[in-house]
């Protein structure tokens, strides 16, 4: 994973980092080697700043070569805020370099960590009053994470307030996020609740962070069977389970003792394609003294340290080191250094991957002289680190051929998305050939994400073909993943504008008696009503009822706003009026829609109806129908608040 030689640090680095400065500084700079230079100068400034002397630093920042993206990578890489702002300070004599935007971000990061607030309320003022020329307006949703990590919460809610008066719709789902976890954080339990239903309500849709940001919640006030229930209900709400909330889940319940859940939660982890970190170290070594051997062994080697990444730190003063080997291993068994840290070498797998765009001859070479310890979680960085999926390719037929690699499930499928996601047909055929010949099993969530990712690239066909090949390439699927399979396939098909294609699948499903949830039926009425073909749009409203599903608040308002747009405000009378029929009301956007659409056909008694039976209760009216299609139901969001509301039932009330 990192540099597996390093140069000797001493008193003679000035004059070499020099003299490749002034070799790189040319016509055709060498990206690849000009990444590792930057990487040595980070290097000599970690460990100064890790050291007692500041003489050194100094020497280092002297640098011609230093630049914002050596400066910015070293603060980002200080072991503290208060040695970041001591480097902050030193830079402060050096007369070639100034700040950029990069560096100034990176600085308030640094003052939010150590809580000097004034001072970071001074730099936001200066950047934003335009001192500095390299630095653009600081947004309200960075000044909010700022104030976050520094724990100012009133500071916080200060800036959303400012940028939700800005705002004609509700801010993005992140602003909820940032303050939900301010809540978390200081223990006011019923507001974060409140402010979950507050997002709900008014129509910002939940993301990953969101439920994990929940799920620590539950977990930190030992609601673990919430959580666990919160967790499971992921995949049917269409939201990708991440590692933060499988660490999170997997440190708690082996705490508790409960390592049966452990051993289901790593199998989950395996099949949604999710390498462990070095965090569950501890969890995966008691389900070991437990007996669970054959569930922890593979993961426990993948995550034990890799003897091939050597250590970098001080050599001996140069005075008293006659050695000439600027190549001399430096670890912490080398007899010649002080008593000094030892750090594993700086590595930024996505900086790197971004010298490698122009994959050529002197970049490849670069690379190979570097002698990086490739493993499996660098090698699925850097794959998904590059912007084109040809420069992908090419450096994963490169590294296949590196001694001591070998690619695994892992990496075939970070590959594989990434070509599906650029619509690079012909290479994902090619991976998933020989898959198939190797006997290699591709998780499900590989599978699907193949598919909605052709989806994004209006690839159809192909999406069909992987469909059609699921048992081969990925074995046997249960029933509940067989229908969010199919929902990903539904949502693909009427992208390319497949639409035959799309109905013959929902009689397939029929046929096999999977049923579609209620949010993959708003999202195939929706699309059907946009097209102008009402008729299928009623049927697939009867086969949703007729399949038991009861239309809620969601689905009623994708109809009404369906017909309105293609002119049909009589159907969307109709629809609204089965709605009321229901118990349920339009929110307020909806209800002008349809007055508005009622009018324009020329349809006034009606629209004069509407308002009426609105009049009274337009107070009452929501803001907006809690759902989306696709991805989740009324009925899904109201079981989620209600899973997270009921766990602090003594303190919300």
């Amino acid at each position: 994973m990192y540099l597996n030689r390093f140069h000797k640090i001493n008193s003679t680095f000035y004059y070499v980092s020099l003299h490749i400065r002034r070799f790189l500084v040319t016509q055709n700079v060498n990206k690849v080697a000009l990444y590792f230079h930057r990487a040595r100068l980070i290097d000599s400034i970690r460990l100064a700043l890790r050291s007692n002397s500041s003489d050194n630093l100094v020497t280092y920042l002297e640098n011609p070569s230093l630049d914002s993206f050596v400066v910015t990578k070293a603060l980002q890489s200080a072991p503290s805020p208060e040695s970041a702002l001591h480097l902050i300070e030193c830079l402060k004599k050096i007369p070639h370099f100034s700040h950029t935007h990069n560096t100034l971000y990176a600085l308030a990061k640094i003052l939010a960590k150590a809580r000097e607030t004034a001072k970071l309320q001074a730099l936001i003022n200066a950047i934003n009053s335009g001192k500095f020329i390299n630095a653009a307006r600081v947004s309200y949703m960075d000044q909010m994470r700022w104030y976050a990590i520094s724990r100012e919460f009133n500071d916080v809610v200060r800036v959303w307030d400012e940028w939700r008066t800005t705002l004609q719709k509700h801010p993005c789902t992140e602003s909820y996020n940032i303050v939900m976890g301010l809540y978390v954080q200081v223990g006011k339990d019923s507001d974060a609740v409140r402010l979950f239903r507050r997002m709900i309500e008014e129509g910002a849709l939940p993301n990953c962070r969101t439920y994990t940001i929940m799920i620590e919640h539950l977990v930190k006030t030992r609601n673990l069977d919430s959580a666990i229930e919160l967790f499971h209900m992921l995949p049917h709400v269409r939201i990708k389970r991440t590692l933060k909330q499988y660490s999170v889940l997997v440190e708690a319940f082996t705490i508790a003792n409960q390592l049966d859940v452990v051993k289901v939660l790593l199998d989950q982890m395996r099949s949604d394609g999710i390498l462990p970190v070095r965090a569950m170290l501890w969890s995966l070594q008691q389900m070991q003294s437990a007996g669970y051997d054959a569930e922890t062994n593979e993961l426990l080697r993948d995550m034990l340290p890799d003897g091939r990444i050597k250590m970098i730190g001080y050599s001996k003063d140069s005075s008293e080191d006659d050695s000439d080997d600027e190549d001399e291993e430096i670890d912490g068994n080398n007899t010649n250094a002080v008593d000094q840290p030892h750090l594993k070498p700086w590595l930024d797998p996505a900086s790197l991957a971004n010298a490698l765009q122009n994959w050529g001859a002197e970049e490849v070479t670069a690379l190979e002289d570097a002698n990086l310890v490739w493993t499996t979680r660098l090698v699925c960085k850097m794959i998904r680190s590059f912007k084109s999926a040809e420069t992908a390719w090419q450096f994963f037929y490169w590294v296949s051929c590196q001694p001591g690699f070998i690619h695994d499930i892992y990496t075939i499928s970070r590959m594989i998305t990434k070509l599906a996601r650029q619509g690079c047909v012909d290479l994902v055929d090619q991976l998933l050939s020989k898959v198939e010949r190797e006997g290699i099993r591709l998780s499900f969530s590989t599978i699907r994400l193949i598919i909605d990712f052709y989806g994004v690239s209006r690839y159809g066909d192909p999406a069909l073909r992987v469909f059609k090949s699921i048992k081969t390439i990925c074995g046997p699927v249960s029933k509940s993943s067989q229908l969010l399979l199919y929902s990903s396939l539904l949502r693909t098909l009427i992208k390319c504008k497949m639409n035959s294609d799309a109905l013959d699948i929902l009689d397939e499903m029929s046929l096999l008696g999977i049923v579609p949830d209620s949010q993959t039926y708003s999202g195939l009425m929706n699309h059907f009503a946009l097209h102008g073909d009402i008729k299928t749009v009623q049927r697939l409203f009867g086969m949703a009822r007729q399949s038991g599903i009861e239309p809620d608040a969601y689905m009623y308002k994708v109809l009404i706003h369906a017909y309105c747009k293609c002119e049909r405000a009589a159907l969307a009378l109709r629809v609204f009026e089965d709605m009321g029929n229901s118990g349920l009301l339009p929110d307020a956007h909806t209800k002008q829609l349809l007055v508005k659409s009622l009018w324009k056909e020329g349809k006034l008694l009606e629209a004069a109806s509407v308002e009426e039976r609105t009049e009274e209760i337009s107070d009452a009216l929501p803001l907006a129908s809690p759902g989306h299609m696709f991805t989740v139901s009324s009925t899904d969001l109201s079981r989620i608040c209600n899973i997270y509301s009921n766990s602090f039932q003594s303190t919300c009330s």
